[in-house]
C-alpha cells in the first residue's frame, strides 16, 4: 500500500486531522513531472496499490492528468477526497472514465451536526452524503472511513447503519493516532478497545457484503484468532511493513501517522528505502520491538501501532498501549 499526500490544501478543518492541513497549496509540493517520477517507482514494486490522499487531493489542478497517468502504466488508484463542492457528479464520472478502483470518503458521526461538528465545516456531512450517491450512481467502489475517538465510539452502530445504506464494499475504522490535530482529542482507552473490536468482529461474521478493517489496530487480528476466525493477506500488514508514505514535498514515511522520516523522492529511491533504510527494516523485525509487544505470541500477526507507540513515547518500537492484552509469558502486566 502506498498512500502519497498529493496536497495539504483542504477545506475542511477537521479535529483529528494528521496533516493539520491548511487552506492554499505549499508551493513546495511535487510537480507533475516529479509525481509522475514517483509513480513510475511505485510501479516497479510490482503488485502495489496507489491511495492518492491529502489534504484534499482536488485542490491539485493537474489531478485528473495524473490518475490519468498511473492507470496508464498499471497502478491500481484509489482517492480519498474530502467532503467539499470541489468534487462534483461530474468530476465523479471522470473518476470512472479514468478507471479509479476505489473512492474512500470519510463519515464521523452519523448526524449532520455530529459530523459537521468533527469536521468542523457547516453542511460537510450532507455534501458527503450525495457525493455518497454519485458514487453509487457511477458504480465506482465506495470505502466509507471512520475515526475512532472517545467522541465517536457510541456512535459506531449508528454510523455502521449509515455505512450500509451507501452499499459501501469496505468499511475502515481509523483508531485515533494523537498526531496534528489529533494531539488534542480524547482516545479511548485499552478496554474500551477491546470491547470494540471483539463487537467489530461480532459485526464482520454476521456482515456478508461489507469488509470491516481497522487502521491503527492491529491486535484486531490477535482478537479475530482467538475468536476462532482466520486471517486474509493482510496479516502483518503495518506501518513500514506493506505501507510506505510520501508526503506532498516528497518525504518517506513508514506512515502518514509515523513521522519518522526515511528520505525524499527528489534524491532518493522509493523502492531502496523502503527496501533497506533502518528505519523500515527495524520496523519489519519483530524481534526487535520493546516492551510487551517484543514477547507477544501474536506480534508476527500484529506488531502493534508503530506510530501509537512513536506518539506516546517516542520510541516506534515501544509497547502499544491500546492494546489489552498480556502475553502468556508475562505474568503481571506491570512488568513490561
Amino acid at each position: 500500500m502506498v498512500y502519497w499526500e498529493s496536497t495539504r490544501a483542504c477545506d475542511l478543518v477537521c479535529r483529528h486531522c494528521r496533516a493539520d492541513a491548511v487552506v492554499n497549496r505549499d508551493p513546495c509540493e511535487l510537480t507533475t513531472a516529479q509525481v509522475k517520477k514517483l509513480f513510475d517507482e511505485v510501479k516497479r514494486f510490482g503488485d502495489s496499490h496507489l491511495v492518492v490522499t491529502g489534504g484534499d487531493p482536488m485542490k491539485r489542478t493537474d489531478l485528473f492528468e495524473l490518475i490519468e497517468y498511473a492507470g496508464g502504466i498499471g497502478l491500481t488508484i484509489s482517492l480519498t477526497p474530502s467532503g467539499t463542492t470541489s468534487i462534483t457528479r461530474q468530476r465523479i464520472w471522470k473518476l470512472k472514465e479514468l478507471g479509479i478502483s476505489t473512492i474512500a470518503l470519510s463519515f464521523d458521526g452519523p448526524t449532520a451536526e455530529k459530523h459537521d461538528k468533527f469536521r468542523g465545516v457547516n453542511g460537510c456531512f450532507d455534501q458527503t452524503y450525495t457525493v455518497a450517491r454519485w458514487v453509487n450512481e457511477a458504480g465506482i467502489p465506495l470505502q466509507i472511513n471512520t475515526t475512532v475517538t472517545g467522541e465517536t465510539k457510541d456512535d459506531l452502530p449508528d454510523l455502521y447503519q449509515l455505512v450500509r445504506s451507501f452499499n459501501a464494499s469496505r468499511w475502515s475504522l481509523f483508531f485515533l493516532i494523537p498526531v496534528g490535530r489529533g494531539a488534542s482529542l480524547g482516545q479511548i482507552n485499552s478496554e474500551e478497545c477491546e470491547r470494540m473490536l471483539n463487537w467489530i468482529y461480532e459485526l464482520s461474521v454476521v456482515e456478508k457484503n461489507i469488509v470491516i478493517k481497522t487502521t491503527e489496530a492491529p491486535h484486531y487480528r490477535r482478537v479475530i484468532l482467538q475468536r476462532g476466525g482466520s486471517l486474509g493477506s493482510s496479516s502483518g500488514i503495518r506501518d513500514g511493513n506493506g505501507i510506505v508514505f510520501i508526503s506532498h514535498t516528497g518525504d518517506i514515511y513508514p506512515s502518514g501517522f509515523l513521522p519518522v522520516k526515511a528520505g525524499n523522492i527528489l534524491n532518493d529511491s522509493l523502492v531502496g528505502v523502503y527496501r533497506k533504510s533502518p528505519i523500515f527494516t527495524n520496523l519489519r523485525d519483530v524481534s526487535k520491538l520493546n516492551g510487551k509487544c517484543g514477547v507477544c505470541e501474536f506480534r508476527n500477526v500484529c506488531g502493534g501501532s508503530r506510530a501509537r507507540a512513536y506518539a506516546e513515547s517516542g520510541d516506534y518500537m515501544g509497547s502499544d498501549n491500546l492494546c489489552l492484552y498480556v502475553p502468556s509469558n508475562v505474568t503481571v502486566k506491570g512488568n513490561i
